[in-house]
């Protein structure tokens, strides 16, 4: 009994301990600029394994060197409520799960009427959709793994708080932009202009930002596939909202 009581005082220990350096992390970043996240450091590894090099673009540039056009797209398209939530869009988590749970019960209908018909393994599992904030993106991708489980989707809670608490709005979206992906071992807002445009950050048309806003979700697939019907679109649908999206 002992041994047992040691060993879960020992588990409560590390993990207040990690809480401990997790907050520390963020609070640095108020002033100091995270050289590399989470993501970006998996990322790293997984190109060199891959490829056997590391093929890396990525430019630190400050919030006021960033387009208005890119802040506004990326809000309109990812998080239409940044400027004013808490951390987290409990409405479009909500909307999430209502249309998970849709897709599910889809799935299930036509999996029981393929059954009735001819056995088929290996079906498509249904399009998961995620009601994720900006900050809850930064939250992950800065300090946390890839893997989706409970309990690392209630860190990931934890840790959107404390940005909102620590950090303002304006430097949680300068990290963001700094720090999101865009392509193969291409990230931040300056780095994409870059590479798809041959601009600087500042730069960027409503047009260009809108478009680099609808690669965030699957940015190494539209990297591959410019000229996606799909992307062109959106982009156009992204840029008409872009003159509603409110700048921290």
């Amino acid at each position: 009994m002992k041994a047992l009581l040691r060993w879960l005082l020992l588990v409560i220990v590390a993990a207040a301990a990690l809480q401990v350096f997790f907050i520390a992390r963020i609070a640095l970043m108020a002033t100091v600029d995270p050289q590399s996240t989470s993501f970006q450091r998996s990322e790293a590894f997984r190109i060199t394994a891959q490829k056997g090099q590391l093929r890396w673009r990525q430019q630190w540039v400050p919030y006021d060197q960033i387009s208005d056009h890119l802040k506004r797209a990326v809000i309109a398209s990812e998080d239409g409520a940044f400027a004013s939530h808490d951390g987290v869009d409990w409405e479009a988590v909500e909307k999430a799960w209502q249309r998970n749970s849709k897709a599910e019960e889809q799935a299930a209908r036509r999996e029981a009427a393929r059954a009735q018909q001819a056995a088929r393994p290996n079906a498509r599992p249904p399009k998961i959709v995620g009601g994720s904030t900006i900050t809850q993106q930064l939250a992950k991708n800065i300090l946390l793994s890839g893997e989706r489980t409970l309990l690392r989707k209630g860190q990931e809670f934890v840790l959107t708080f404390a940005l909102e608490k620590m950090l303002s709005k304006e430097r949680i979206l300068e990290i963001y932009l700094n720090s999101v992906e865009w392509g193969e071992g291409v990230f931040g807002a300056e780095a994409a202009a870059r590479h798809y445009y041959r601009k600087s950050a500042a730069q960027l048309s409503p047009y260009e930002a809108a478009r680099l806003a609808v690669m965030l979700p699957r940015p190494k697939y539209f990297e591959k596939v410019p000229n996606s019907g799909y992307l062109a679109s959106r982009a156009s649908t992204i840029a008409a909202r872009m003159r509603d999206a409110e700048l921290p």
